[in-house]
């Protein structure tokens, strides 16, 4: 049986995997679990080698390999996938085009499905539904699923995405310091902030100086996915 650190270490190395094709590095492991060292890593990692969970490859870098999963961790990856972000409202304006912006027709575009609204603002109750769905520049879109989301508010301006925008998200259950994700706080309200741990905490971060930055729990808050890109008409 394994402890609830080896369970996280193993559900975060099987996520970025599938995320981005390679394990994670150790500083990334370290900060992911909230260790003070790597050597904490090492032996977390040394204890699922033992149990024949993953294996380490020779003469490689980010030499890791999952060879099984247990069963606990197959179903909350199962139930978490399952997840179809839900709603949302809040309010206002908008800014001209941001550098690098390209025309959607003139690229190769792809379907992705449109799941309604989220509050770039204050978090409001989430209902999940597709709506239609929209055509997606190819190049913003890598490995795993997207959705996109209309945003609704004027909370995260500063980072370049306003009211009405259009906001990419691949899905995943994971983010890094910095992301930019769909955050659902506890287990009904959606919202789009900056990730980020602080002091054995979550914060979610605006990108507005009018909002204050809120911090939660890390049972209280399940990451929904992060942004990878942002369609805006005009």
């Amino acid at each position: 049986m394994l402890t609830k650190k080896q369970l996280d270490l193993l559900e975060f190395i099987q996520a970025r995997v599938q995320r981005d094709g390679v394990p994670p590095s150790f500083d990334e492991m370290k900060e992911a679990l909230d260790l003070r060292s790597k050597s904490g890593i090492h032996r977390l990692i040394t204890a699922l080698e033992e149990r024949g969970f993953i294996r380490r490859l020779a003469h490689r870098a980010r030499a890791l390999e999952i060879v099984k999963m247990p069963e606990a961790l197959i179903e909350k990856i199962a139930a978490r996938a399952a997840f179809t972000p839900r709603v949302i409202a809040g309010d206002r304006p908008a800014a001209g085009p941001p550098r690098g912006a390209m025309p959607v027709q003139t690229t190769g575009a792809v379907e992705v499905p449109m799941m309604g609204r989220i509050a770039a603002g204050v978090p409001i109750a989430a209902i999940s539904e597709v709506s239609h769905h929209v055509a997606v520049p190819q190049q913003m879109l890598g490995k795993g699923d997207h959705y996109a989301l209309e945003v609704r508010g004027d909370s995260m301006i500063e980072a370049g995405i306003n009211d009405g925008d259009i906001v990419v998200i691949r899905e995943g259950v994971t983010a890094e310091n910095g992301d930019i994700v769909v955050a659902l706080v506890h287990d009904q309200e959606a919202t789009l902030k900056r990730f980020r741990r602080q002091n054995g905490m979550i914060a979610l971060e605006a990108a507005n100086s009018a909002y204050e930055t809120r911090l939660y729990r890390d049972d209280q808050v399940k990451v929904q996915g992060r942004l990878v890109g942002l369609i805006r008409t005009y």
